[in-house]
């Protein structure tokens, strides 16, 4: 595990974005521990957050030309990576969209750079897919590509229980591009083990994670 993706747990615990009880999913599933990316909601935590985002796509790799932050957390969330970016010398445009057209002013729906050549998507986490495949859309209106999605945290679970692929290998397959996250569920995991956490909750996320686990990430 790099030092970015333990410091970046440990901003997610310092301010509850991590949680560990029993918490109800949109799918229906009964989950040991909850992520809510809105919890970020401190100028310090933001910028760390930045920080944690920047890390994660320097290391990956990926090649791009503008940054997208699709409404409405990926609008802060592109914001704050745009920004620690351009702190480790890689400047790049940024642009957003508004769910509904702006009928005055400069008009439309999406706001900042031009949405043109590859574009890097940035978003806290994939559940189910529907959001990644609406900003695909988006794109291709524009004539651009996208490079690429970036998230917080990879749950690393199966997307239904008739299918054996994540969210996030389903996206990946079908659009032929790479997703990649700050932490996996597996680095939550070993970062609780290496610190001496709750053992009983440590028990309770590894069970959660073989029973509804993808492998292959």
């Amino acid at each position: 595990m790099q030092q970015y993706q333990r410091d970046f747990i440990q901003l997610a615990l310092e301010h509850q974005v991590l949680c560990f009880g029993d918490f109800t999913l949109k799918s229906g599933r009964q989950s040991p521990y909850f992520f809510n990316a809105g919890r970020f909601h401190t100028g310090a935590a933001l910028a760390a957050l930045g920080q944690a985002y920047a890390e994660a796509i320097i290391a990956s790799g990926v090649e791009f030309d503008v940054i997208f932050g699709p409404a409405y957390k990926g609008i802060p969330l592109g914001a704050v990576t745009a920004v620690a970016l351009a702190q480790k010398g890689v400047d790049k445009p940024f642009c957003y969209n508004r769910k509904e057209a702006k009928d005055h002013g400069e008009g439309g729906t999406l706001v900042g750079a031009p949405l043109v050549g590859k574009v890097l998507i940035i978003d806290d986490v994939i559940t189910a897919g529907t959001a990644v495949r609406e900003v695909m859309q988006i794109i291709g209106e524009h004539g651009a590509e996208a490079a690429g999605v970036v998230i917080g945290l990879n749950r690393q679970e199966r997307a239904s229980e008739d299918c054996e692929l994540s969210a996030i290998q389903q996206v990946e397959q079908q659009y032929n591009i790479p997703v990649i996250s700050i932490v996996q569920l597996d680095h939550i995991v070993r970062y609780l083990e290496e610190e001496s956490r709750d053992s009983d909750t440590v028990r309770k996320i590894v069970g959660y994670r073989q029973r509804y686990g993808v492998s292959g990430q």
